[in-house]
């Protein structure tokens, strides 16, 4: 039965859980429950067009990244810059501030995979 509720609250709060800042789009492929409670993989393609930035955000969980295409700079709070191309992957922990830029002349094209809290917003703008 709270499996069932769960469910029903996550269907009405789907919208607001792909809430995004506008320099970044993701576009969720897959969406499943993970083998730990409240827990679920959003599997997502992202883009990030040439000059634009994703916005300071976290995740209320872990983010795994494969760039497929083009180019871009990843900016983690207390880390050095870190430059990413095609075939480059990366890991965010959960909570983490982080933004990414492409500075690139193609649009970045990247595969995420978050492991997320159930029904909260995919990303949170930071300050």
């Amino acid at each position: 039965m709270r499996q069932l509720a769960v469910s029903i609250l996550c269907l009405c709060c789907g919208t607001a859980a792909l809430a995004q800042a506008p320099g970044i789009q993701r576009t969720v492929i897959e969406r499943a429950d993970v083998s730990v409670p409240d827990r679920e993989a959003i599997v997502a393609r992202v883009e990030l067009p040439p000059g634009a930035t994703a916005g300071r955000h976290t995740h209320p969980g872990d983010e795994i990244g494969y760039f497929i295409e083009g180019e871009g700079e990843l900016l983690i709070d207390g880390e050095p810059p870190r430059k990413l191309k095609a075939g480059d992957a990366y890991v965010i922990p959960a909570g983490k501030v982080h933004d990414a830029r492409n500075a690139g002349v193609a649009t970045a094209r990247i595969i995420g995979v978050f492991v997320v809290e159930k029904c909260q917003p995919l990303a949170t703008p930071a300050k």
